[in-house]
């Protein structure tokens, strides 16, 4: 098969997925968002599940949150009011925004599926940051331990850590043959790759990825006469946007978007002695993330580094609407990148969006831009 047959059968239905997994009698936990340790689900013999929202207007999640809400999770929510989740053995929710923490409570209250609750320590470089966040993960581990019926002993943990570093260098490897094939991996089938990896057993994908990877690396380098630009922001998931992309020649060479390549960068310490700590460490190295506590502010220069590394002709800063964390992050990102010549434009992305006139005149305008 090509490469291109090879990601059009990736499979990206989280609910179809679900279900074929509680049917095969695996229980499965759900993982809302970005950065949270799968590697403990599954050591614990569970599958983890990203949930990341679905596109379609927001209904009862309307009378637990206000209208200015992002949408991921407004749309989450419904899916867990609407028992679309139900099949879920729990829950993972973070603390990694204002949104997410209210997200978490009323999860809590209005959903029967179990919360997991992971409430991160932001001051995360330093020793005590470190060890209250190991903490964090060994009452998480407790908990998938009790939901799951098995012991998570350490060489289960070391040998989770294992296969989702593969998996990460797989996805990573993927991200730069998909930049030198951007005729064959287009926008929506490189999303594909990265939209699939959160509904397979990680074991199972990577041997997908694999093959897609050999297939890339025995085709010649292609020429590609559109406008390469590195994209950034939460998701980039929407097929509808993805579609103006190549409607108007673009071709996305890197990005440094949550739902894709962000996922994939740190590596995870092996053979340690503390399995656990080395999970809580990954959380302390991550660097250039929207929802992860940076003094230095690295998103921008990362991007710049980026685009120069891939020859890319600007930025494409996806942002979602109502994401106070996005929104804080963009006129920084935008001065930094002002600096370096490169140029940017902001698209306003929302999982209710039917109307896409606004996105297709600004990328319309960016590629005669750029």
């Amino acid at each position: 098969m090509t490469a291109k047959e090879l990601i059009q059968e990736l499979d990206i239905d989280v609910l179809g997925r679900i279900d074929q997994y509680v049917n095969e009698g695996k229980k499965v936990i759900g993982v809302s968002g970005p950065f949270a340790p799968e590697e403990l689900v599954y050591a614990s013999g569970m599958i983890p599940v990203g949930i990341w929202g679905q596109e379609g207007e927001v209904v009862g999640a309307k009378e637990y949150f206000p209208a200015f809400y992002a949408s991921i999770i407004l749309r989450t929510l419904d899916l867990g009011l609407e028992k679309k989740l139900d099949k879920l053995s729990g829950m993972v929710i973070t603390n990694l925004s204002d949104g997410l923490k209210g997200f978490s409570q009323n999860w809590k209250r209005a959903v029967d599926v179990p919360l997991l609750y992971i409430p991160y320590g932001q001051n995360r470089k330093i020793e005590a940051g470190l060890d209250y966040n190991e903490k964090q993960y060994i009452k998480l581990k407790e908990q998938l331990e009790e939901i799951s019926g098995n012991k998570i002993e350490d060489d289960k943990i070391e040998e989770a850590i294992a296969l989702y570093n593969e998996h990460r260098k797989a996805m990573r490897e993927f991200n730069d043959l998909a930049a030198k094939h951007l005729n064959t991996v287009t926008p929506i089938l490189r999303n594909r790759v990265f939209s699939s990896a959160y509904v397979y057993d990680v074991k199972e994908h990577l041997e997908k990825v694999k093959a897609i990877n050999e297939a890339l690396a025995a085709m010649p380098e292609e020429e590609f006469k559109g406008k390469k630009v590195v994209t950034t922001g939460i998701l980039a998931n929407s097929e509808d946007i993805l579609k103006i992309f190549e409607e108007y020649g673009f071709g996305i060479v890197d990005d440094n978007i949550c739902h894709e390549s962000l996922q994939y960068e740190t590596l995870i310490d092996e053979k340690t002695g503390n399995p656990v700590r080395a999970l809580a460490k990954e959380f302390s190295d991550i660097e250039g993330n929207l929802f992860i506590f940076d003094e230095k502010k690295l998103r921008g220069p990362i991007l710049a580094e980026k685009v120069k590394e891939k020859g890319a002709d600007g930025v494409v800063y996806l942002l979602t609407k109502f994401s106070d964390t996005d929104e804080f992050d963009y006129p920084i990102i935008r001065k930094d990148l002002e600096k370096e010549n490169i140029p940017l434009i902001k698209i306003e992305v929302d999982q209710q969006m039917v109307s896409f006139e606004q996105a297709k005149t600004a990328l319309q305008t960016f590629a005669d831009m750029i």
